[in-house]
């Protein structure tokens, strides 16, 4: 039996009981255990409504410190070369690290 596309997305989900929630943490360094500069969450369990600074404090101090609480990786950053002359540019947060983890929003 074949499925379109419009089934799928129109069927149930295969685990309802089950949301994501991605935790986007910018580091100082390409290292997992270097310190937190920048964060943001989103929420799929729809409990909470984070934003970005939204708080001072950020919810770890390291990427590694994400992982040992259970935290997902999903995504590391690519690392690139600055080109001469441009190491101290501040146009964007290169080390981006992305996690993940599955919540039961019955529980």
């Amino acid at each position: 039996m074949t499925t379109t596309i419009e089934e799928a997305f129109a069927a149930k989900p295969a685990q309802p009981n089950l949301r994501q929630q991605v935790l986007i943490l910018y580091l100082g360094t390409s290292a997992l255990d270097s310190n937190v500069i920048g964060w943001t969450r989103y929420d799929g369990t729809g409990r909470s409504k984070p934003t970005m600074g939204d708080s001072d404090e950020p919810p770890y101090q390291t990427g590694l410190e994400a992982l040992i609480d259970g935290w997902r990786l999903l995504q590391l950053s690519q690392l690139q070369a600055h080109p001469p002359g441009h190491e101290y540019d501040v146009a964007y947060l290169p080390y981006e690290f992305v996690f993940e983890r599955i919540v039961d929003i019955t529980a």
